[in-house]
């Protein structure tokens, strides 16, 4: 590698770019998770190509394209393109755009981490933040436009149920099993915080729709609760906002993917630059560009491969869209569980779940208000349940500070059980904004 010729646009004061100890300790966890897909690129052709602009584009492509264990999914991007355009069966374009949408989401995090190496730790931190769940965020935003309110809150409750007990679930029952005989321990003062940050989240899904219990007819509730909706989620965004600096500010330590052997027995050239500042900037826009289209697909067929399987919306929506969109992230945060770094795993699983439910969320039911658009957080009785004993059994599994396989059993069961809820359901999706069904007994008391 030290005959590695770097290109001008690498290079800072005539050395190679590279990650500082300082920028280093300063990666979050979903950085060092989708780290662990990723794989070196030979760049020996490439570079016998002897015009330097040529050589500059192909390194790009090369690096971005192809440096990911995920790439054999990159083909289904364009399949699904050509199935929509050629009018392929309408379930065929829903697969092909979820598996699309599973290495443009950990294309993104490279992206992001690549910018990073220019901007500095914190505004890296702050684009990893912003960036981490694009996907569910564009996602969401089609759907609001197609007024289908129930897909964006059934697919936003799966993200936090999928982060909760499946990743959680997974990535401690794997390493708890890989190291059997080891006391597995990890620093509960991030997951204290969450925790927190989550419970004041469920505190703010429950009041609306406790509020259409509190009178007499449900209908009189609907506008006090979307008022009630709209401040909540002002609220929760000024809590993440705080969040934000909590972490990235003034207690970064808590939130810091540590990995000092690796540190110390990796060279430098892994934590080289590999494209330039204005070449990662427009492939961010580029990947949100492709992003944005397959959710456009993804939110258009959802029904249609609904009716040809004979599956619920809301089963697709809570259940198969977090676990394909996220696969990326989650596959990640196992990895590093097998490797004994639970708190890189805790990061994963616990910040992807923060940001959906206290930012995500909320930022939709505003978005939604501008758009004229009535959407509350009113996420009906059983959906809400879920969230709540996810929640609630989350917390208590990370009290100990240690963990073992059977922890994560337990959270991969809670799974299984509400997953099998939702496969059983039959809730119709056109019956708005998925309001509540009052019970007989309630309205008739």
């Amino acid at each position: 590698m030290g005959s590695h010729q770097h290109e001008p646009w690498l290079l800072e004061n005539g050395n190679p770019k590279v990650l500082t100890r300082e920028m280093r300790h300063g990666r979050t966890a979903h950085s060092k998770s989708s780290n662990s897909l990723r794989k070196k690129s030979d760049q020996t052709l490439v570079s016998k190509v002897p015009c330097a602009t040529l050589r500059n584009v192909l390194l790009n492509l090369q690096e971005v394209i192809l440096g990911t264990k995920l790439s054999i999914l990159i083909p289904a991007i364009p399949a699904a393109i050509v199935a929509e355009y050629c009018g392929f069966g309408r379930p065929w374009v829903f697969v092909l755009s979820l598996l699309g949408l599973t290495p443009l989401a950990e294309r993104v995090s490279f992206i992001t981490e690549q910018v990073a190496f220019y901007t500095g730790p914190t505004v890296g931190g702050l684009l990893n933040a912003t960036c981490g769940n694009v996907t569910e965020l564009i996602i969401a935003i089609f759907a609001l436009s197609s007024n289908k309110i129930a897909v964006v809150k059934y697919s936003l409750l799966g993200s936090i149920l999928s982060n909760l007990l499946l990743v959680l679930g997974t990535s401690l029952l794997c390493g708890g099993i890989a190291n059997v005989r080891l006391e597995q321990k990890y620093d509960r003062r991030q997951g204290d915080v969450n925790s927190l940050m989550l419970l004041l989240a469920l505190l703010c899904y429950l009041l609306p729709m406790l509020f259409k219990y509190s009178a007499a007819s449900a209908a009189l509730t609907v506008d006090p609760s979307l008022h009630l909706s709209r401040a909540s989620s002002i609220v929760m965004l000024i809590a993440y906002v705080v969040y934000i600096i909590f972490q990235l500010w003034t207690h970064r330590q808590l939130f810091e993917a540590e990995d000092e052997d690796e540190d110390d027995n990796n060279g430098s050239d892994d934590e080289q630059a590999v494209i330039g500042l204005w070449s990662g900037i427009a492939w961010l826009i580029g990947m949100t560009v492709f992003i944005a289209l397959l959710s456009e697909y993804v939110v258009d067929t959802i029904e249609d491969a609904s009716d040809s399987w004979g599956l619920s919306v809301s089963f697709l929506s809570i259940i198969l869209l977090p676990i394909v969109g996220n696969a990326a992230e989650h596959a990640g945060a196992i990895i590093f569980a097998f490797k004994n770094k639970l708190d890189i795993s805790l990061g994963v699983a616990l910040g992807s779940a923060t940001q959906i439910a206290m930012f995500v969320v909320p930022l939709c039911v505003i978005v939604a208000w501008t758009m004229g658009i009535k959407m509350d957080l009113n996420f009906n009785i059983l959906e809400t349940g879920s969230v709540a004993l996810a929640i609630i059994v989350t917390s208590f599994t990370l009290q100990g500070g240690t963990s073992h396989y059977m922890k994560g059993l337990i959270l991969l069961l809670c799974y299984i059980v509400i997953g099998a809820c939702f496969f059983v359901e039959r809730t119709p999706l056109n019956q708005g904004d998925v309001t509540n069904v009052i019970p007989n007994g309630v309205l008739s008391a």
